[in-house]
């Protein structure tokens, strides 16, 4: 059970042959790399951050050992703990974060306003609660990158406690290390200078300001600058460009950019600190809140509930920008980007209709991009190609569409515009309206010819956009125009419309949806219905319409997970209570033997574990190796779940079929919150001198684990200390050799 091993700093210790074989790199960096890694005992997927010591000069692995105890100590919500260590694979061990980094969330989707409110919420909230402790821990590494996200994309902060300023180092050394990181765009203008006061809070929230505006603009800061550029300009007190953030925004972004020039400002003395942020941007998340699903208590009384996404996962479209130019009067692109429309018309000749500026763009993509509609239609009249395309394949109509600009829109159709011409990913005009929710656009284009269920490169048609966006108005113009085979048409990973809506809890368009004849029971590529998606996300209504409409309650996915696994293992209880009233198998297993049961008890969902117990699930149910709940319970330090079960007569002497170790042993061995659990199993007689398959009792373990108050409780309750494990020691020779000093000398007594 090298599993349940500690380290200092209660941190745990895992070995390489904790993990399966087959380790998935995910990222890499200078220092090291970054596995997808899963344990064999709990199936559970990690993350292991490995670092290649020859080229950390400063070994940081060694001075994460060295101060394990302060970040044990880091555990927010909103921040990303180290969970253990592998010293075989000079790795820390953390949290899979499904979603990846915001840094690449930001590149490869368009993240809704409300979206983007609460992630900086969220990472504001992270940072206050590392300034609050004493003394505060600065990150010095705040990035894009180093913000990772959940299931439901709830920001994580992560890599705090890498970068440290020591006493005597010198600003070029501290420099090399923050540039050496691809920091260069986050790094304060105090920093420069060679001045020898250390970085303070206020280097932090430097970097929050310039994270506030990538997730605004969804660009990245100095863009084709070199780092000897970017210290100049931030030097001199240049920051990235405002004209970069939509035009179109909540009212309430203002206050959100005034917050962001705040945090940059050139004097450090005048940025707020998080303690101020975190309030402001409370106040601006939660006007924007993302309405979410009602997650049902045992009261029935509706809660707010955590809403996923609300991105789009396709790309964005680059949009043409006046390139730097001489601003010569006759220059035709100078007149545009000046708004000088009336000079533009007289000097723009018929020659330079065909000229063909960076990227393949046309004079016509710029005058679409202008919004001037007598421009516009004033290079149409001079004989400029309508459908005309970028490198990239956007043609004017596409862009026009994604400004909103609905008089050009309709003078470019009458010209001729190709409404189902596509870009290199066959995204047509009618996607991007779709994904928008640009219902004026969608009936324009729909009433001039647009193909309604046209699929781009990974299948995904304006439907399926428009249901996973909440677009209903754009959804019932969709579905005018469709075929009831085309409702359930399936993206590339097998998702039909109704998959989506459900995922993302909107209850409106699902019933739209099924009233036009779509499948409830349809599975996607790992055989999920939209049963599977609406349990596992909480979306209570979603699922009651899915069950009336004939959804397929026990079906399971490609891991063998029922709606009920899913549901009890995100503690959705409310859902549990559904699915079993309305006939669901209170005891299926998944393809590694758990059953929903087992699943809420590992993860400490008490009021679930409740529930499912009353309406007939088994509290001695066996898993995988023998496993019951109650071991996971005793295993994950969930004290409550432990207390609950055996209530509901879980029996603390079953022993696992692997070692043959009991619920007792379990907890004797365990680094999290053991004693109570320890106490909870006496107390329900469980046996203290249980031996597991090497004759290991209980107090061994304990002993071993250095824990007193556990020994204790153990020799109060008949403990027998002259006891012999397989090896032939007592409790006292392991306390001995694991220089337990405390357990020792109780032992010895």
């Amino acid at each position: 059970m090298d599993l349940l091993d500690e380290s200092p700093g209660h941190f745990r210790n895992f070995k390489k042959d904790d993990f399966e074989a087959d380790w998935i790199k995910v990222s890499e960096c200078k220092f090291g790399q970054v596995y997808q890694v899963k344990l064999k005992l709990l199936r559970m997927k990690c993350a292991l951050k490995s670092f290649d010591t020859a080229l950390c000069s400063n070994n940081i692995y060694r001075r994460i050992i060295d101060e394990a105890s302060i970040i044990a100590q880091v555990k927010f919500k909103y921040t990303l703990p180290i969970c253990g260590l592998c010293r075989e694979a000079t790795a820390i061990v953390m949290e899979y974060m499904s979603n990846g980094s915001l840094n690449n969330l930001l590149a490869s989707h368009t993240v809704m306003w409300p979206k983007k409110f609460q992630m900086i919420h969220e990472t504001s909230m992270g940072m206050n609660y590392l300034h609050s402790m004493k003394p505060p821990l600065l990150h010095l590494n705040l990035k894009t990158s180093n913000i990772l996200l959940d299931d439901h994309l709830h920001v994580k902060i992560s890599d705090f406690g890498l970068i440290h300023w020591e006493e005597g180092m010198s600003k070029q050394l501290f420099m090399q290390h923050l540039t050496a990181r691809g920091n260069i765009s986050y790094i304060p203008p105090e920093t420069f200078p060679q001045c020898p006061d250390p970085p303070g809070t206020t280097f932090d929230v430097y970097s929050f300001g310039i994270v506030i505006w990538e997730i605004l603009t969804q660009r990245k800061p100095y863009t084709g600058c070199s780092v000897t550029t970017v210290i100049l300009q931030v030097s001199h007190g240049k920051r990235p460009s405002m004209e970069m953030i939509p035009e179109k925004k909540p009212i309430e972004c203002d206050q959100l950019i005034s917050i962001m020039t705040q945090c940059w400002d050139q004097n450090h003395t005048k940025r707020p600190q998080f303690s101020e942020t975190v309030r402001i941007t409370e106040a601006l998340s939660e006007i924007l809140w993302i309405p979410g699903p009602i997650t049902m208590s045992n009261s029935d009384n509706g809660a707010k509930s955590d809403y996923p996404w609300l991105v789009s996962p396709i790309h964005k479209i680059a949009l043409p920008e006046m390139p730097d130019l001489p601003p010569a009067e006759d220059n035709i692109l100078s007149l545009l980007s000046k708004k000088d429309f009336g000079s533009f018309r007289k000097t723009v000749k018929r020659e330079d209709i065909h000229t063909q500026f960076s990227g393949e763009k046309s004079l016509l993509h710029y005058t679409v991009a202008s919004k001037d509609a007598g421009s516009v239609k004033h290079v149409l009249g001079l004989g400029a190609e309508v459908n005309c395309t970028t490198a990239t394949g956007y043609t004017p109509l596409i862009i026009a569409v994604v400004h909103r600009l609905h008089d050009i829109i309709s003078l470019l159709l009458d010209h001729g515009a190709d409404a189902n011409q596509g870009d290199e990913d066959q995204w047509t005009a009618l996607h991007f309206a779709a994904q928008s929710g640009d219902d004026r656009t969608v009936r324009i284009l729909l009433d001039k010819g647009a193909v309604a269920d046209t699929p781009e490169n990974a299948g995904w048609m304006p439907l399926h956009l428009a249901c996973q966006n909440g677009h209903e108005r754009v959804v019932r113009l969709l579905l005018s125009r469709l075929s009831e085979e085309a409702v359930g048409e399936r993206e590339a990973k097998g998702r039909t419309p109704l998959h989506l809506a459900s995922a993302y809890g909107l209850l409106d368009i699902a019933k739209l949806l099924l009233s036009q004849g779509a499948d409830p029971s349809a599975t996607d590529c790992s055989l999920s219905t939209a049963l599977h998606l609406a349990a596992q996300e909480g979306h209570n209504r979603v699922v009651r319409q899915l069950l009336k409409s004939g959804g397929n309650i026990d079906g399971a996915d490609s891991r063998g997970y029922t709606p009920l696994h899913l549901a009890a293992q995100k503690g959705h209880t409310g859902i549990c209570r559904q699915l079993l009233s309305n006939g669901a198998n209170p005891e299926p297993r998944n393809l590694q033997g758990w059953s929903p049961m087992h699943l809420a008890a590992q993860r400490g969902h008490k009021a679930t574990v409740v529930q499912l117990e009353s309406l007939g699930a088994c509290v001695n149910a066996r898993g995988q190796n023998g496993w019951t709940p109650l071991h996971l319970a005793c295993h994950q330090g969930e004290q409550d779940v432990v207390a609950e079960l055996l209530a509901a007569k879980a029996d603390p002497n079953m022993s696992e079929e692997s070692e043959g170790w009991t619920p007792l042993h379990v907890a004797c061995a365990s680094a999290s919150a053991s004693f109570p659990s320890v106490l909870h199993l006496i107390s329900h007689h469980a046996d203290v001198n249980a031996v597991n398959s090497g004759n290991a009792t209980p107090l061994h373990l304990a002993a071993q684990h250095g824990n007193v108050t556990v020994v204790n409780a153990l020799l109060l309750n008949g403990a027998v200390k002259t006891l012999l494990d397989s090896s032939g020691s007592t409790a006292l020779n392991v306390a001995q050799r694991c220089e337990k000093s405390e357990i020792v000398q109780l032992l010895q007594k």
